[in-house]
């Protein structure tokens, strides 16, 4: 009599085959990732090529399209390792129990201090945030888009809550304090894009332009500056 093998037999060799192939795409990624942020650092995000960072793989560009939808995808996740270290550089600088100005200068501070170290974060950011979000949601696969919005909150719900402080203590006065967060990220990337730029324009006479230099400093007094003023803001009366 013919023995039947049990119909669930053997799932085990095949599920361990799919263990081991999801494990490989997951390094190839990390591979992939770890050389475009490489890139980014080294040449900025302008200059940073698919067929660059195929090579320093060693692989063919197409194969970086089997793991990315395009390069649209590719620079929003090396935005996400970004995100990543500047939540630790916020966390490192927040104090929840101090005074939520002197909070809110320290996250602050920070946060340009990130920007200016690693001028390619700010291009990849600003670069993503030229987009309009439709267009976006079209280009970036649903999971990428998942792990940029969560690595970008995160952030940004430090900066919520130092203001949330504030507004709890009468030291700051806003009616969304998402949106103030989401303002001052935006403005701190344009800021920062102005540092490296190192220059102001003004007027020297009616009609006549003129240029004057501009220091990291100089912004970044101003940036912080201008964070906490926008938080304070108007009491109402």
């Amino acid at each position: 009599m013919t023995s039947v093998e049990p119909v669930g037999q053997a799932a085990p060799p095949q599920d361990g085959r799919r263990t081991a192939a999801a494990a490989r795409r997951r390094r190839r990624e990390a591979e992939i990732l770890a050389a475009t942020r490489t890139l980014f650092d080294a040449r900025g995000v302008r200059d940073a090529q698919i067929e660059d960072i195929a090579r320093a793989v060693g692989i063919n560009r197409a194969i970086i399209y089997r793991h990315f939808t395009g390069k649209e995808e590719l620079f929003a996740l090396t935005l996400v390792g970004y995100l990543d270290e500047l939540d630790q550089r916020l966390a490192a600088a927040d104090r929840p129990d101090g005074d939520p100005v002197e909070r809110l200068r320290g996250i602050t501070e920070a946060f340009i201090d990130y920007g200016l170290a690693y001028p390619a974060f700010v291009d990849c950011a600003l670069t993503l945030m030229r987009r309009p979000g439709p267009e976006l949601l079209e280009e970036i696969s649903e999971g990428a888009m998942f792990r940029l919005g969560r690595a970008i909150s995160t952030c940004l719900a430090r900066v919520a809550a130092a203001i949330e402080a504030g507004v709890e203590t009468g030291s700051f006065h806003t009616d969304d304090v998402h949106l103030l967060a989401n303002t001052l990220y935006a403005a701190g990337l344009g800021g920062m894009q102005l540092a490296r730029v190192g220059m102001l324009v003004k007027e020297a006479a009616p009609g006549i332009p003129t240029v004057a230099t501009l220091s990291r400093e100089q912004v970044k007094e101003h940036l912080v500056a201008s964070s906490i003023a926008m938080a304070v803001g108007a009491p109402r009366g």
